[in-house]
This record gives C-alpha cells, sequence and structure tokens, in this order.
C-alpha cells in the first residue's frame, strides 16, 4: 500500500499496511451479488458496509470513513454516478468502483469524468473484482492510520489569491460568519470567484463533514431543475422510473450552493423560500415534507434589486438570502492582485505542461494591467495557460500573448510638429488599432483598412528600427 503525502507530493510505503484492515462501501441492491461481493472481500481482512441504496450509502459515508467504496451503476433511488459525483464533493480521494450489467462507451467515459477508479461491466469475476480492489487500495492517497496531517482542501482547488483590501475584508467577513448558520448572497461579475468564497465557507464552518452540493441553476432546463432541487418519488411523472434524492436531501446537514439564483423562474423561488423557512422539502409527488438540516449559499452575477423591479426575482426570498451579503469586485479594480495571479498561473501551469518557465516580461506584466479583463480572474487564467503552451523560452513576453506588435512602442507621441510625419501618424494609428482589438492582428487590418500581410510588414519595419525604404 502506497500513501501520498499532501505537503510533499511523494509516495512511502505504510510500515502498517500488514496490519490495516481496510473499510470498504459497498452499494448494491442485488440481495445475492451483494451478499457475494460481502464475503469475497470480507475473506481478505476487510471490514465490509453494504448498503441497498444510496441514500443508506451517503448516510453511512457521513458517519464512517472508508478507504474504497464500489457502487452499481443502476441503483433504486439514485443514479450511481450521481452518487459517485456526492462522494468526490465530500472526498476527493477515495476511490470508486462502478460496477453495471448495462455498460456503453458513454457511460464509461462519464463515469470516468467524474472520478471513477474503474468501471467494470457485469458479469465478473471474483478473481477480476480482487485484483481492481488491490489496485484501488494500494492508489488510494487518503489513510487515517498512518499519522498524516488532515487533507487540506484547498490544495485540490485553487485557492483565494489576494492582496486587495476590498478581498482580505471579504475573506475576514467569510471566517466570522462561517461557523454560524446564516445564509450567505454572494454577488459579483463571472468569473469573480464566487464559488472559491463558497467553498471556503464551507471549510471553515463546522458542517465541513457533510456535503457540499453545487447546483448551477442556469445550466439546467426549468423542466429538470425542480427534479434535481427537490428529487421526486417512483411514478411522480412520466419518466420517474425509481426515487431520486434532490440536491436539498444530498447536502443534509452540510452546505448547497445555488449558483446563478437569479436565472431560476419565480415558482421554483417560492420552494426555495420555503425550504429556507420550513426547512423541509416537498420531493415531486411525494406525501410528505422531508426535514433538511442545511446551509443555503446563492451566488448571482445579475443586480437583484433590478431583477425584482422587473418582477424577475421574488423579494421576499431576496431578503431571505440577503441575511450576510457581499459583492466581489472586479479583477480591473484590482490591479495589484493581476501580477499576483498572473505569478500565480504562470508556476502552476508551467508545472501542469512541464515548462521551464519563471517569470514575465516587465512589458508582457504591464500589457496584462492594462487589459479591461470582462472575464475578470477566468479570463486571466485562460490567457496565461494559453500563453505558456505557446511559449518555448523560459520568460512569457508579448509576442506569447499574441502582442509581438506591441514590443518597444512609442507611447504617448507627442502631438507636435516633430511628431507629424506621415510615417509616424501611419506609426500611432497602427497601434491604436491594436490595442482596440487587445493585439488581434486580422482585426486591426480590418478597422485599418490595409491585409493582414501590409501590417505585418509595418510592424516588422518598427521592431527593426528601419525606414519603409531600408526594410524593402
Amino acid at each position: 500500500m502506497y500513501i501520498l503525502l499532501p505537503s510533499r507530493g511523494k509516495l512511502i510505503r505504510s510500515k502498517d499496511q500488514k496490519m490495516r484492515k481496510n473499510s470498504i462501501l459497498i452499494v448494491e441492491d442485488d440481495p445475492d451479488l451483494g451478499r457475494t461481493l460481502f464475503e469475497g472481500l470480507a475473506k481478505e481482512g476487510n471490514v465490509i458496509h453494504l448498503a441497498q441504496s444510496a441514500e443508506e450509502a451517503l448516510r453511512l459515508f457521513v458517519q464512517k470513513a472508508f478507504d474504497l467504496v464500489i457502487s452499481d451503476v443502476k441503483l433504486p433511488d439514485l443514479d450511481g454516478l450521481q452518487l459517485l459525483e456526492s462522494i468526490k464533493n465530500k472526498s476527493v480521494h477515495t476511490p470508486v468502483i462502478m460496477m453495471t450489467g448495462f455498460g456503453t462507451v458513454q457511460n464509461a467515459v462519464a463515469a470516468m469524468k467524474k472520478g471513477a477508479f474503474e468501471y467494470l461491466l457485469k458479469p465478473f469475476s471474483l478473481n477480476i473484482m480482487d485484483q481492481v480492489v488491490e489496485k484501488a487500495l494500494e492508489n488510494n492517497s487518503v489513510k487515517q492510520e498512518v499519522n498524516l496531517e488532515p487533507l487540506d482542501l484547498s490544495a485540490f482547488s485553487m485557492p483565494i489569491v489576494t492582496k486587495d483590501r476590498k478581498m482580505l475584508e471579504i475573506l475576514e467577513l467569510c471566517k466570522r460568519v462561517a461557523p454560524t448558520k446564516a445564509t450567505l448572497l454572494i454577488q459579483g461579475e463571472s468569473g469573480t470567484g464566487k464559488e472559491l468564497f463558497a467553498r471556503f465557507v464551507h471549510r471553515h464552518s463546522q458542517r465541513n463533514q457533510g456535503f457540499y452540493v453545487a447546483v448551477n441553476c442556469a445550466s439546467l432546463p426549468e423542466s429538470l431543475l425542480e427534479s434535481e432541487l427537490f428529487g421526486h418519488e417512483k411514478g411522480a411523472f412520466t419518466g420517474a422510473v425509481g426515487k431520486k434524492l434532490g440536491k436539498f436531501e444530498l447536502a443534509h446537514r452540510g452546505t448547497i450552493l445555488l449558483d446563478e439564483i437569479s436565472e431560476m423562474n419565480t415558482l421554483l423561488q417560492a420552494k426555495i423560500l420555503r425550504v429556507l423557512q420550513e426547512n423541509e422539502v416537498d420531493r415531486i409527488g411525494g406525501r410528505q415534507p422531508i426535514p433538511v438540516d442545511i446551509r443555503v449559499i446563492a451566488t448571482t452575477n445579475r443586480n437583484l434589486e433590478t431583477c425584482i423591479e422587473k418582477g424577475e426575482f421574488r423579494e421576499d426570498l431576496y431578503y431571505r438570502l440577503n441575511v450576510i451579503s457581499m459583492k466581489l469586485p472586479p479583477l480591473r479594480e484590482r490591479t495589484d492582485d493581476i501580477e499576483l495571479l498572473a505569478q500565480y498561473f504562470l508556476k502552476q501551469f508551467a508545472e501542469i505542461h512541464g515548462k521551464p518557465m519563471h517569470s514575465l516580461s516587465e512589458n508582457a506584466l504591464s500589457w496584462l494591467k492594462k487589459q479591461e479583463w470582462r472575464g475578470n480572474v477566468r479570463e486571466l487564467k485562460n490567457t496565461i495557460e494559453r500563453a505558456v503552451l505557446i511559449s518555448s523560452e523560459r520568460v512569457l513576453t508579448l509576442q506569447d500573448f499574441g502582442s509581438e506588435e506591441l514590443v518597444n512602442p512609442e507611447e504617448n507621441l507627442a502631438e507636435d510638429s516633430s511628431t507629424l510625419s506621415l510615417r509616424n501618424m501611419e506609426k500611432k494609428l497602427i497601434f491604436r488599432a491594436l490595442e482596440k482589438t487587445n493585439g488581434n492582428r486580422t482585426h486591426a487590418a480590418k478597422i485599418l483598412g490595409i491585409s493582414i500581410r501590409t501590417l505585418r510588414n509595418k510592424l516588422s519595419e518598427y521592431k527593426q528600427g528601419l525606414s519603409p525604404q531600408e526594410a524593402v
């Protein structure tokens, strides 16, 4: 058995590996297969827990620490891939083996994308399962008995990188309210890091042993969103072939994030309000409400007060969500953070892609600080990664950002007679066009009414410091 040390990222062999009993959770509603797996894996000295539904499995997973989960894809109350996603939200390192008798390439790919360790097609021999289990346990990087420090979840998601005064004040507010059950409303433009702050609050709360469940209200059709949030009973509507747990139930004793809540219709908003007021949910087709203990964090990139005026958002829900409110400033208002984040992403992507880069040129950094970053941190992150992939040097330069035309430009040309030559005015117009198009040559050439080839030739002249006649 090998243990991954989070602090150093190296593999070490546990001295107690032969003495330690592994705890395995099997989720299977077929009694015969469940019993076979139970008896077969127990012979190896493992401690086995058997659950016949996803609901029972999630309850056990919250109560106990498991080294491995083996689950069927087809369960009576919840899709196995949803169970896989919930387990990975709770414990990213716990390996999960999925089993199915109805395997397809699409399902296998979906399972692997969600973090499944292996995807087995039924029927399979117990010997095959033993081999997969042994391999999964050897690769399991979280073992409680090795006396490692508790896993820092921030190491597996982007930390909040900032030195901006306003952002630091918001972080301090998050620390103060995290231990409470207060509802949070986090507002800000797309890409400012709203979900990072939601996860920060969950990690620092007393609910961090429960599940963190995120729901993107904008990505799901209205016809599916209600079922996703509240769940449904078997036969509640056409296609409801079994009972399904909603996200609110999955987040019991944990935190639920309602991302982009402003995109939810007013009928669902009314049901959300009832959950907040009564601490209970009604499954579609259910006969009685189900009590839940959850903390709700909502995010939006829209102005909710404007939405209320337009009749698109319920005022009573707004006040219920707005117990603790915070608005994240856009990146263009956090100029000092641009350099900090750029250096952070540079180091991150250089390691990921195996590039020997270590710094940004002064011109590149100056150019980054001048951009509007309408996509905020997300856009900056993508820009840095693209530059890292393109570059073949140790230092990122303007050329790596598609902005080689900005090298050594003559900025702020004085409007006196000495600079009113045709060449200087031409040069100034070209640089202005490139600035307006964020360095896109094709668009700049179109604005100037010249060919891309002519633009390249002009830029080559400026870089070499030659006159047009000399360049030819």
